[in-house]
């Protein structure tokens, strides 16, 4: 176990708790950890192999889709498994560049779903609105450089974080109140100014998913004018048949994180554990419900779901 005495060396590791104050229901809150995770893994990586081998699925829509399940990997991937570990095997050590790791590469992949998410309305938006030029304006080149525009920006925007949390001395506790690493609830411990953390980590929210999601409330304001404009009702029907999907997903990608920030910026008497809670939610909720939010909605992935499922049936019944 970890040492708690408060000395003037910086600490090489720290110790994640789990949900602090509900230690004795580990075990049962990893059931429903272990679930999503498990759901999350299995639905992305059906949806991967699904859309790389389905050529009649290689078009904008679903190829930002495949990112989207990839981001979804490992994203959760980064989290769930210490969290079980922590729950089952009360293995919470994490060396400080074990932390920064899950610090980054939990940022990082949050906002690339946040710029693939605006990618997906982008797509939503000129298939809609200008679907004569749509073939045109998402090619597969086009596509490639948004890929790796969305990559970039995430990169280049979480690597300052690993240097302003690895600059930090931290001579206080190393018992750290969470089941993962997060930028400022880690910096919270340092015995040092952590004001270049908060106002820095201030500006990429804001630069980043702030901005993200307002140009996605522009783009579907011009979606939605569109659709009530077309003659038919049948065609605002499919049209708007064709977004449900992907605004179901960015509900449940925004959703709990801004319930979270109002949380944590105007719950003060909310207990400890809650926060955390409301934390995981925002890695368990978004991977496990994306694959099943397309899966019901989207007819060709739904369709190819069950002949993969039903080409396998009958290869192991003729075995």
């Amino acid at each position: 176990m970890a040492t708690l005495n408060y000395t003037g060396t910086s600490h090489s590791f720290f110790v994640l708790v789990g949900i602090p104050g509900l230690e004795d229901q580990h075990t049962w809150i990893s059931l429903p950890f272990f679930i999503s995770y498990l759901v999350a893994v299995l639905g992305n990586s059906l949806l991967v192999f699904i859309i790389i081998t389905e050529r009649s699925l290689h078009e904008p829509m679903y190829l930002f889709l495949c990112m989207l399940a990839v981001a979804d990997l490992i994203l959760s991937t980064t989290t769930v498994p210490k969290a079980l570990a922590i729950f089952w095997f009360h293995a919470g050590e994490i060396s400080l560049d074990g932390c920064v790791t899950q610090i980054f590469f939990i940022h990082a992949t949050f906002i690339a779903e946040s710029g693939i998410l605006l990618a997906m309305a982008f797509d939503r938006y000129v298939a809609i609105c200008d679907p004569l030029r749509y073939t045109a304006v998402l090619s597969r080149a086009i596509i490639i450089r948004v890929a790796l525009v969305v990559v970039m920006r995430s990169f280049s925007v979480i690597l300052p974080d690993v240097f302003l949390v690895k600059r930090l001395p931290f001579c206080h506790s190393n018992v750290l109140p969470h089941t993962y690493c997060e930028h400022m609830a880690v910096a919270k411990f340092a015995c040092a100014d952590i004001r270049v953390n908060v106002w820095y980590g201030l500006s990429v929210l804001l630069s980043t998913v702030v901005l993200d999601s307002l140009l996605i409330l522009v783009s579907y304001t011009l979606i939605l004018n569109a659709v009530f404009h077309l003659p038919s009702r049948g065609a605002r029907q499919k049209a708007l048949g064709t977004c449900g999907s992907h605004l179901g997903v960015i509900s449940m990608f925004y959703l709990p994180g801004i319930f979270t920030i109002i949380t944590q910026r105007f719950g003060h008497h909310v207990p400890l554990h809650t926060h955390i809670l409301l934390a995981n939610i925002c890695m368990l909720a978004p991977p496990m419900l994306n694959p099943i939010i397309y899966g019901v909605k989207t007819k060709q992935i739904r369709e190819r779901v069950v002949s993969t499922f039903h080409s396998g049936t009958m290869l192991s019944l003729c075995d």
